[in-house]
């Protein structure tokens, strides 16, 4: 959980990638490109994509869940 915390509180000083592709993005960088930026950011993209959709489905389960719950308990009253 607590990495989970970090990882959303401080993107900017997380480094993403996988030792090749580091390596290949600081041969890039010394040369002048600027793809080591690109390639981190888009790492950290594709990293945070299913950590949203989970939080979206937790959320939206959740509020069902709430709505069903009252919507039971309206009908009960009726009966």
């Amino acid at each position: 959980m607590l990495g989970i915390v970090l990882i959303t509180v401080l993107p900017l000083y997380q480094w993403a990638q996988c030792a090749m592709c580091q390596a290949t993005a600081e041969s890039s960088r010394d040369a002048g490109s600027t793809a080591a930026e690109g390639l981190n950011k888009g790492v950290l993209y594709l990293l945070f994509m299913p950590i949203i959709f989970a939080v979206l489905m937790f959320i939206i389960w959740k509020r069902r869940e709430h709505f069903l719950k009252q919507y039971e308990e309206s009908q009960e009253s009726y009966s």
